[in-house]
């Protein structure tokens, strides 16, 4: 595969209605019905989790009114009249229990990868994977269709560092993974555990204790292998965010046993830098 990547690729332009077919493809970009029997689970669906209750909620809408968008399919090129979804898997479900025995689908021309290439960007524009389920459709990219991390955050319009915080999450424990899965445990409280050697047993009183993330990082900030050991400082909690909320940057205080310590605040830019430099040589 070449390294040059093309944007979002012309499967998923076609998808979205960006690209205007050519004429040997115009019949593959109508809406047709096929037998739902006729349709496979997509392999490189990234989203495992579907939530019950939404799906009931669908379930019911199809009911009553039907399905008002095709689901995108491909053929399945082994096997004749047969297609793999591409996106709508939830869908799909939810029509058959809701007793359809067929479906409205739009059949598109993709490969391996713009099938990924649409699977991810569908499910993350509609913020339905988790952040695990994120990270492993970002890994697939990288893997096995030799995705940087620029390229990936291209294609998803995310930060590059964004798409290298989600893909460190793969790093931590398996069971700290699985409080991500089930939404016991946010991206954010996570994040600080990566690297920990106890993250596992950090990640369980984060959850018994209901420690927000910005706690979580304060408390992981320098001591990372003795987090139930370091006693929670209210009263520095308080003055940190207080001081935060009056500049408007982020500030860290670093409190030592004796009392003695130091103020970091930070500053992003120019801008930022001069209007702290101004705040703190006003007369």
């Amino acid at each position: 595969m070449s390294g040059k990547k093309k944007g979002l690729g012309r499967g998923l332009s076609a998808l979205f209605g960006d690209e205007k077919p050519k004429d040997k493809q115009q019949n593959a970009n109508v809406a047709n019905s096929v037998s739902i029997s006729d349709l496979s689970r997509n392999p490189y669906q990234p989203r495992q989790h579907f939530s019950e209750e939404k799906l009931e909620e669908l379930v019911n809408s199809i009911k009553k009114n039907g399905i008002i968008q095709p689901i995108a399919v491909r053929p399945i090129k082994s096997e004749n009249g047969k297609y793999e979804i591409v996106a709508g898997e939830r869908r799909w479900i939810a029509a058959q229990r809701a007793g359809l025995h067929e479906i409205p689908v739009r059949i598109l021309d993709l490969s391996d990868v713009e099938s990924l290439e649409v699977a991810i960007v569908e499910n993350i524009q509609r913020d339905d994977l988790n952040p695990v389920e994120e990270a492993r459709g970002y890994k697939r990219l990288n893997e096995e269709f030799k995705y940087d991390h620029e390229s990936i955050s291209k294609l998803m319009s995310k930060s590059r560092s964004h798409i290298s915080n989600t893909l460190r999450l793969l790093t931590l424990p398996n069971d700290v993974i699985s409080m991500l899965e089930e939404g016991t445990l946010t991206s954010g409280q996570a994040r600080p555990l990566i690297g920990i050697t106890n993250a596992s047993s950090i990640a369980e009183e984060i959850v018994a204790k209901n420690y927000s993330a910005r706690k979580v990082e304060y408390l992981t900030r320098n001591k990372k292998t003795n987090f139930k050991d370091k006693k929670i400082d209210s009263n520095i909690l308080r003055a940190q965010e207080k001081i935060e909320k009056i500049l408007g940057l982020k500030v860290n205080i670093l409190n030592k046993k004796n009392n003695s310590g130091k103020i970091v605040i930070e500053y992003k830019d120019l801008d930022q830098f001069e209007l702290l430099s101004d705040l703190l040589t006003k007369n």
